[in-house]
């Protein structure tokens, strides 16, 4: 009974995805008290790595110091400290990690978090103690790699969970940030530099914490509101209306919007001046539009519209008139962009537009295709946003 006990410690002590197969991994022969010196050198390795990577700008897809998304920092450090591949992206890392509680939290450790509408798991970062963390950072004031805080508000409501690479080793009383090509194995000045300074209090981020405080003037990443200002252009397709061209006019934009995450979810907010010419009414049309949305993939606008000219569609029982087009609510419609593409500072994003223009019949007969077409838009075409 002993010895089940004694092996099923050792297995819950050392279990980790990277508990051998690289150069600085301990042998099985090796003591308890071996394998943790090694466990703590492992640990404090990676840390090292990704304290170098500070202030290295943010490149989706990028693997060395000319940009890093956020698995790319994870990857890069093991790669660097231990000489391991980790998984590259970061659904692979929480698949692969071993799921730990906020109590087990270590220095060295993987964080997971859920910063968009999918629910899935899309960032990751490092655990460095003392509830904070460093990580690649895509969008807020400032991006890049930084260092950030689980109490902060956007990251608290965003963290999904935590895992472990490395089996535990506690490296509580290193300095923080981790002090690069620190040697952890029997030092005993490292061991004095943190003395007295250990937070063992009940923080719900870890059972022990490095000492001291992130440097001055460090940026958390957290996501604030930002400005938007955009340009659209895009034709105008022939609805059901038969016979004439197939683009009936065109359709642009001037924007004017507000990324915020005031209340937890991201929401946009924006102010649109869209010239139009409609070709199959024969009219120039001016709309001042509001909008609102989740996220710049899918928009709902509506607001006044200026409408100048005879609003006439011929058809072949000829000429039908239309009136309204000016009212206080002469659009309403849908914005839908389901690709953005980072371009030059800013988002390249296709899009189409439904809206439904306040024009009404003024004939005695009805003709409900061209009824119809005088008050519906369809569009595609381009839009480029810059986020200040």
């Amino acid at each position: 009974m002993f010895l089940v006990l004694t092996f099923s410690t050792a297995v819950g002590l050392f279990a980790a995805p990277l508990e051998g197969g690289y150069a600085l991994a301990p042998k099985t022969s090796a003591s308890p008290e071996e394998k943790i010196a090694a466990f703590r050198e492992a640990r404090l390795r990676v840390l090292s790595a990704a304290a170098k990577y500070e202030k290295t700008p943010y490149r989706y897809g990028g693997i060395d110091r000319k940009g890093l998304d956020c698995s790319g920092l994870v990857y890069l450090s093991f790669k660097d400290a231990l000489g391991v591949s980790v998984p590259r992206n970061t659904t692979g890392l929480f698949a692969w990690a071993e799921k730990i509680s906020n109590e087990k939290l270590l220095p060295g450790d993987l964080l997971f978090f859920k910063t968009d509408n999918t629910g899935k798991i899309s960032h990751i970062a490092i655990y460095v103690g003392h509830g904070r963390f460093i990580h690649s950072a895509s969008e807020g004031p400032v991006t890049g790699v930084m260092y950030s805080g689980l109490d902060e508000r956007y990251w608290s409501r965003a963290y999904a969970g935590a895992g472990r690479a490395l089996p535990e080793a506690d490296i509580s009383y290193l300095p923080f940030p981790a002090i690069a090509g620190a040697s952890v194995g029997g030092d005993s000045s490292a061991n004095s530099v943190a003395a007295g300074g250990l937070d063992t209090g009940a923080s719900g981020w870890g059972a022990v914490h490095p000492a001291g405080d992130p440097p001055a003037g460090e940026s958390s990443g957290e996501k604030k509101s930002h400005l938007l200002l955009g340009v659209a252009i895009a034709p105008t397709w022939q609805a059901f209306l038969k016979g004439g061209e197939l683009v009936r006019g065109f359709a642009s934009q001037l924007r004017l919007g507000a990324e915020t995450h005031t209340f937890g979810k991201p929401m946009i907010f924006g102010l649109e001046l869209r010239p139009e010419y409609d070709g199959g009414l024969g009219v120039f049309r001016l709309p001042i539009t509001f909008s609102w949305g989740p996220s710049d993939k899918f928009l709902i606008f509506a607001g006044p519209v200026f409408s100048f000219g005879n609003a006439v569609i011929s058809t072949g029982d000829g000429d039908r008139h239309y009136s309204g087009g000016t009212s206080w609510l002469g659009a309403v419609g849908i914005s839908a962009a389901p690709f953005l593409f980072k371009i030059a500072g800013g988002e390249l994003a296709p899009y189409f537009e439904t809206a439904w223009q306040s024009y009404f019949s003024d004939n005695p007969d009805k003709n409900a295709n061209a009824d119809f077409s005088a008050g519906f838009r369809f569009s595609t075409g381009i839009r480029y946003t810059w986020k200040l």
